[in-house]
């Protein structure tokens, strides 16, 4: 389950990088929206996803709440998915 896990968050965070600095200048400097309709769906899964893996994670590898927080705060910013899998899931 771990390691499905790191491969989520490494998805979901390159959905956040392109709902962020593609999708939105997209629609918001080109007057595109599609993108973020398609991107933006995509990323909402995949963040629902993220955060319901890592509850179950939480108590399936017994994290602290610390650590739990942090994790799932760390999939709200850009690039915080990839800060969270070398620091704390590399070794797991």
């Amino acid at each position: 389950m771990l390691d499905f896990f790191k491969k989520l968050a490494l998805v979901e965070g390159v959905s956040a990088i392109l709902l962020f600095f593609f999708a939105m200048p997209m629609k918001y400097i080109f007057d595109n929206p599609i993108f973020v309709k398609h991107i933006g769906m995509a990323h909402g899964i995949l963040f629902t996803f993220y955060i319901i893996t890592a509850t179950f994670l939480k108590f399936n590898e017994k994290w602290d709440f610390k650590k739990y927080l942090i994790i799932c705060l760390a999939s709200i910013p850009p690039f915080g998915t990839f800060y969270i899998e070398k620091k704390y899931l590399r070794n797991a």
